[in-house]
């Protein structure tokens, strides 16, 4: 349980406070007074949410082996929409400030933030919605305690990223507008990192020329992913304390001519401005100790699966279709003319084509990879690896060498791999 609700929090957290944000933002007036695009920011929402499931589907089914293709332009204009956000946040008072007397900025708003929204969710979700076909292993029958756990976890992440922006709404009336502000764009610049790393990690893989600097700082920002989404919730800690101060401030005795009516909206304005302010405080208490405590809690330490055996006769080594066609990662050993223990990998790629390199990258060394969630992760960066590389120099990627496959199998000569050896003394 503890595992899905760790998983699943992280990834709903960003589009949940995406959303509650851009509704305090941008929202104005109520029933006729409302403009005419009041409702683009829900029909975004709609729209990313039922292009996310059908993706994950999609992908779920095999359909669609390789996200990259999509996630490639999405990333492209999610970070422009991101940009354009952050502009409309920050120009977000005047727009709404009398929105009558220039109703079109008020629509070029909330189609720029329903934009954002639908991209967010439809990058986000996919991953998450994933999680689901997961609730059973293999082997196992349908209900079990163990499905029902992972179920409740699931839902339990999905329900804790919707409180804590539920909780961080409430301080749309207590805060100053200004710390409100702030707070929601500082979620935002997040956000457009995260995004501008997703896209990234596509153009490094796709042989974009990046310095080690570059790469030093892209493998940075893939690490620090867990410290991002923490602090897109720790900066509500902004309004949190303008809050606390904005109640404080209000006097609720000893007013010049303030009746007990007024008197009494004062004192009821400090309570629930502290209030939202301790159950922010809360929220991102819970957001930490989700991504710091619950993550430790469900850590392990990566373990290589052993080497499999395969035939070696005449510096040549054969191993069999049959046994890589399943599309989960292999990994083999060899011992080179100089001693050196060497290990190779082998992946069946889609449209049978195989993904065939050592065990090792000229970033990372030998750290090695493995197998996660369907995906390739490398050991020591835990950057996950596009499927469609294996096989090409450049990034993270295994190292390649030659080898032939025909008549059911997959060829090596040794002297190839003894000139790689120097890649894991």
């Amino acid at each position: 349980m503890l595992e899905q609700f760790v998983a699943v929090m992280p990834g709903t957290l960003a589009p949940a406070l995406l959303v509650m944000s851009l509704s305090v933002m941008l929202t104005v007036g109520e029933g006729r007074d409302k403009p005419i695009s009041s409702h683009w920011r829900l029909i975004g929402l709609i729209v990313g949410l039922i292009a996310a499931i059908v993706f994950a589907g999609l992908r779920a089914s095999a359909v669609i082996n390789q996200r990259t293709f999509v996630n490639y332009p999405v990333l492209w204009c999610a970070i422009i929409a991101d940009i354009l956000t952050i502009v409309v946040v920050v120009f977000a008072r005047r727009i709404t400030t009398n929105w009558q007397q220039h109703k079109v900025f008020m629509h070029i708003a909330n189609a720029v933030a329903a934009i954002d929204i639908a991209l967010t969710l439809f990058y986000a979700l996919p991953d998450v919605i994933l999680q689901l076909t997961i609730w059973v292993e293999p082997g196992e029958t349908a209900f079990t305690s163990a499905m029902l756990l992972r179920a409740l976890g699931f839902l339990l992440g999905v329900a804790m990223s919707i409180i804590v922006a539920a909780i961080f709404r409430t301080m749309r009336t207590t805060a100053v507008r200004w710390a409100f502000t702030v707070a929601v764009a500082a979620m935002m610049v997040i956000l457009l990192i995260q995004h501008f790393t997703g896209l990234a990690q596509i153009l490094q893989a796709r042989g974009f020329p990046m310095n080690h600097t570059m790469f030093v700082a892209l493998a940075w920002s893939i690490n620090q992913n867990s410290t991002m989404i923490m602090a897109q919730a720790l900066v509500f800690l902004i309004p949190a304390v303008a809050s606390i101060v904005a109640g404080f401030r209000m006097k609720t005795h000893d007013v010049p001519g303030a009746n007990e009516a007024t008197l009494r909206r004062h004192k009821v304005f400090r309570r629930h401005a502290i209030a939202a302010a301790v159950w922010s405080l809360i929220a991102a208490i819970g957001v930490t100790a989700t991504l710091t405590v619950g993550v430790a809690a469900t850590h392990q330490t990566i373990t290589l699966s052993p080497p499999e055996a395969y035939s070696l006769k005449d510096g040549v080594a054969t191993i069999p279709f049959s046994q890589v066609e399943d599309g989960h990662l292999h990994r083999f050993e060899y011992k080179a003319k100089d001693g050196t223990v060497m290990r190779f990998i082998i992946i069946r790629k889609n449209g049978g084509a195989y993904g065939i390199g050592l065990d090792a990258c000229e970033n990372c060394g030998d750290a090695g990879y493995y197998e996660k969630d369907g995906k390739i992760i490398c050991k020591k960066c835990e950057v996950a690896i596009n499927l469609a590389t294996i096989g090409f120099k450049g990034g993270c990627n295994p190292i390649p060498f030659p080898y032939k496959t025909g008549h059911g199998k997959i060829t090596i000569q040794t002297t190839d791999l003894d000139a790689l050896s120097a890649h894991f003394r």
